[in-house]
């Protein structure tokens, strides 16, 4: 048992109930750890060795700890302060503007453009999206384009302001781009967000989601502002309300709560749990293996705290809600837009001109079926790929 005290990095530790989340401010490694076991970490990180904390862990609870097995195990969370590891130290870098972003100005201002938008499209439905005003070209290929670029400022606002909301907690969350096959996106990276209390997490996950509000709701009034003189939208007009259109997309996809949306974040953590979905997800397929007498398949729930099982035994309905979402989608959503564009292009290939229309066509339509075929065969060589060893987890991602 070491008589030298051990260097820890940066911890936080809010109790939620009768345990207590000690997560890495810097990296976002979290646990959850029972109340007398976060005590002996935090009397450790105060700088008390491991010999003098397991006495007094013993003195204050009435029972010996082994203190040797329990450091190994916060070690491996990377809560030890190794010889190369760098110390974080420094403010937050544009916490000003979280500040500003969620100031109550700033959320007169957000009403005051919904409100507007509101009133302006109770009058005039033309600047309340729907799939019908998606094609606000005749080309194909100016609408895929115009929507493909046009959506990248909307998904870096929505991400961007995950990340203000984290910096305005002093926590350094990270706005990243990267890409998934052919399509650019944004990530954000909000380590630290289980270091602060429940009660102030619910504004950086459902940040993303007031600003896709107030972005449809500009898009909307650009549209109704920049009129032709017969009253008829604009070209440009049209161009907002088509990408409202994706605003509202995103915003019905955050119900899809199986994907881990901002909204599923949301519920458990208004639920209190740390990890729902893998715990309500094991607790089905358990069920399922025992109805099967398949006990061999059925997986050891202990991995999971008490609270989430109890939770996860009555979260699956929530689950299916989400596959509902995923089909209204589909149906009120991309299905009315894959039949206009199929209409478009069939109308453009089949006229019997060679004109731009047809050329237009034939370009939409080999992007869309080389993007697919590409994607199809990234999947299967990736299927075909050995296995890389699964990294283990270190927390929630949010």
């Amino acid at each position: 048992m070491a008589e030298t005290p051990v260097l820890f990095h940066d911890l936080s530790f809010v109790p939620e109930g009768e345990e207590v989340v000690v997560g890495r401010l810097d990296t976002g490694a979290y646990a959850v750890l029972p109340a007398d076991g976060a005590a002996l970490l935090r009397r450790m990180a105060d700088g008390h060795s491991p010999a003098a904390a397991a006495d007094w862990y013993e003195t204050e609870f009435g029972e010996a700890v082994d203190v040797d097995d329990f450091l190994e195990a916060v070690r491996e969370l990377g809560f030890v302060r190794e010889g190369g590891d760098a110390v974080v130290t420094g403010p937050v870098r544009f916490r000003w503007l979280g500040r500003v972003a969620f100031s109550p100005w700033a959320w007169l201002l957000y009403a005051a453009v919904t409100a507007a938008w509101l009133v302006v499209g109770a009058e005039h439905h033309d600047v309340v999206p729907d799939p019908g005003q998606f094609f606000f070209s005749g080309s194909t290929l100016v609408v895929q384009l115009v929507i493909t670029f046009g959506q990248l400022p909307l998904i870096f606002l929505h991400e961007g302001f995950h990340t203000l909301a984290g910096r305005r907690l002093g926590l350094p969350s990270r706005l990243g781009m990267s890409n998934r096959y052919l399509y650019v996106v944004f990530e954000t990276s909000m380590n630290g967000l289980f270091s602060v209390p429940a009660a102030k997490r619910y504004l950086p996950f459902l940040s993303g989601m007031a600003v896709d509000v107030v972005a449809l709701a500009g898009l909307g009034l650009l549209a109704h502002a920049t009129r032709g003189a017969d009253g008829a939208l604009s070209l440009f007009g049209a161009i907002c309300v088509a990408l409202g259109f994706t605003v509202v997309m995103r915003l019905v996809w955050q119900f899809q709560l199986y994907l881990r949306t901002d909204l599923y974040y949301v519920f458990a953590t208004a639920l209190r749990c740390h990890d729902l979905h893998e715990a309500s997800v094991a607790l089905l397929r358990n069920r399922w293996w025992r109805l099967l007498g398949r006990p061999e398949r059925v997986v050891d729930e202990e991995r999971w705290t008490e609270h989430d099982r109890r939770a996860g035994r009555w979260y699956g309905p929530f689950i299916v809600l989400g596959v509902a979402v995923m089909l209204a989608l589909m149906v009120f959503g991309s299905l009315p837009i894959v039949v206009s564009y199929a209409g478009i292009i069939g109308r453009n290939l089949t006229g019997g001109r060679y004109d731009l229309y047809f050329w237009d066509a034939v370009v939409s339509l080999a992007i869309n079926v080389g993007q697919l075929l590409l994607v199809a065969h990234l999947a299967r060589r990736k299927r075909r790929s050995p296995a890389s060893p699964a990294p283990v987890p270190e927390g929630e991602r949010a």
